[in-house]
């Protein structure tokens, strides 16, 4: 499997409908994703294969075909779990393919966002359907689409909001109410009541009004419903917008699969403190090449949590286990993962081990922060014993308009320009509509007053040396006399041109709200209530399985 290092697509022109921006152009682009684009050698250690070269596709499904896993056990376990949710046909048959012994997986995976999460998710997904589809026909493959959702985390305020755009491209979060005072409890043990219907009102009221509204609005109903668990509530949604195209989700909070990892635990409990030492070592390999290292773990820490109520984590002290105020043998706490392993819980260092050995997992398709941690874990893989996926960057992209296509193009706007919440890029732009004579008449006059004064600071001396400090500060006045008249050229300018202003408001309103990328801040239902069920048609159809390009997209 070949995927694309270079864009198939040129700038703009008439009525294209994507245009390549190199994400080394982005400033929060670190140079661990850049070079896993452009330079994989330079990375090759960390992973378990290059996913541009179709030879490391074939052996990285040889290794996962060759892994021994608990296969019908897995796929009877997602079974129960599409019964709950009542999950499309065509995900149900996709779930059923993962009893077969030559069947692989693409999988990728998030927290369960409300309402579905940023646009990020919804681009996670088309990614790992995009790939299972060409892995299936490439390499002849049984190939299905996984999506892990991270329903152990307890990080409730990363998942309670939604943001969008209302009719006024003004971001708008709709919020459940916090939880204080609880202990971190991962979200899958949250039920909705029924402020999930005041949520769903206020989502009603902001989102503009249009074709596809009650379309959306009716959909969210049925799975956000009062007494329905919040992963439970992601999951249904999923399966809504994606279910149709094969979409396997997973709710990794299940206690039915846990004895199926409990081996998984057992060792990590035994062995503690080596998956922390085995990241780390890679951690500093990473940093001492030039990288950074995103997981910084404690050297007394295990990759585990326990979960009693809560969610805490397992710390080895004296030869003994600390979960909060509470001590353990550590001959205890290895029994109750084997007897009970439904009482803990992977960190992000043992959650892609465990993902992975569940799934035939041949590719995971990660966003830029992720590749970062998992190019720490390879030595932890081989320390369990489990295969590593080829890991492969999730498509990036930002949706704008046909009128915001249009600015861009039309002043060769570069989309990162709009990122900065000032008028910086707009003043650049509205000086260019300033005649050329103008600007002349002024950089003749400025280099004239700089050349004329120059000659009498150098004069001044030989009649009063006191005086040359009055003449440098004659053509500073003189200077700032005419930066002023410049500055309210542009004014001027601006004043004339209110149309130039609103299209650039309009555009960085979109590509930018707030100032932060719209694929990280903008839920996708905002995208989905203008466009409707041909916002998935039209990306799957527009981005392609290509390294190193953020793409501009119109629907």
């Amino acid at each position: 499997m070949q995927a694309n290092r270079a864009a198939t697509s040129s700038p703009i022109e008439g009525p294209s409908v994507r245009i390549p921006v190199d994400v080394r152009r982005f400033p929060w682009i670190r140079r661990l994703a850049a070079d896993y684009a452009y330079d994989f050698r330079a990375v090759a250690p960390f992973f378990a294969g290059d996913p541009s070269d179709r030879s490391a596709w074939a052996d990285a499904i040889a290794r996962t075909q060759q892994h021994e896993r608990r296969r019908s056990d897995v796929a009877r376990v997602i079974e129960a779990q599409q019964e709950r949710r009542q999950a499309p046909p065509k995900a149900r048959e996709a779930a059923r393919r993962l009893a077969d012994r030559d069947t692989v997986a693409v999988v990728t995976g998030q927290q369960a966002g409300l309402f579905g999460g940023p646009l990020f998710t919804l681009l996670k997904a088309l990614t790992a359907l995009k790939l299972a589809d060409q892995v299936s026909r490439d390499h002849h493959v049984p190939a299905v689409a996984v999506f892990w959702i991270d329903a152990e985390d307890h990080d409730w305020e990363e998942i309670r909001s939604c943001t969008v755009y209302d009719a006024e491209l003004i971001t708008r979060t709709i919020w459940l109410p916090a939880r204080p005072g609880l202990d971190p409890a991962p979200v899958a043990t949250v039920h909705l009541d029924d402020s999930v219907l005041s949520a769903l009102d206020e989502l009603e009221e902001v989102l503009p009004a249009g074709d596809f509204h009650t379309w959306l609005l009716t959909g969210l109903r049925r799975a956000y419903a009062p007494g329905t668990g919040i992963a439970d509530a992601f999951g249904r949604w999923l399966e809504e917008v994606l279910g149709d195209r094969g979409l396997v989700v997973y709710d990794s909070s299940d206690p039915q699969a846990k004895p199926l990892v409990s081996p998984i635990f057992a060792r990590e409990l035994s062995m503690p403190g080596h998956t922390v030492k085995l990241a780390s070592l890679a951690g500093s390999d990473l940093i001492g090449r030039g990288y950074h290292a995103q997981v910084h773990a404690q050297d007394d820490s295990l990759a585990l949590f326990h979960l009693d109520g809560g969610r805490r984590a397992i710390r080895q002290q004296d030869g003994r286990f600390v979960v909060g105020d509470q001590q353990y043998a550590a001959a205890a706490l290895v029994e109750q993962a084997i007897s009970r392993p439904s009482g803990f819980s992977p960190n992000v260092l043992l959650r892609p081990v465990v993902q992975d050995t569940l799934f035939p997992t041949v590719c995971y398709v990660a966003g830029p922060n992720e590749l970062a941690y998992l190019g720490q874990l390879r030595g932890v893989y081989g320390h369990f014993g489990v295969p590593m996926p080829l890991m492969y960057p999730r498509a990036t992209a930002t949706l704008l308009d046909s009128a915001a296509l249009r600015f861009l193009n039309k002043y060769k706007l570069p989309l990162e320009a709009l990122q900065q919440q000032d008028e910086a890029a707009l003043n650049d732009m509205l000086r260019t509509q300033i005649p050329p004579a103008v600007e002349d008449a002024l950089a003749e006059a400025s280099r004239a007053i700089e050349t004329q004064m120059a000659r009498v600071i150098d004069a001044v001396p030989a009649l009063d040396p006191t005086l040359e400090g009055t003449a440098r500060s004659t053509l500073g006045r003189m200077q700032h006399d005419l930066q002023t008249l410049q500055s309210k050229m542009i004014q001027s300018a601006k004043r004339r041109d209110e149309t130039l202003r609103r299209q650039f408001t309009h555009a960085q309103a979109l590509a930018f709200p707030d100032g932060h990328p719209q694929e990280r801040t903008i839920g996708f239902v905002s995208f989905l209530n203008q466009y409707g069920p041909a916002l998935v048609e039209r990306l799957d159809e527009e981005l392609p399985l290509d390294l190193g390009h953020h793409w501009i997209v119109t629907i």
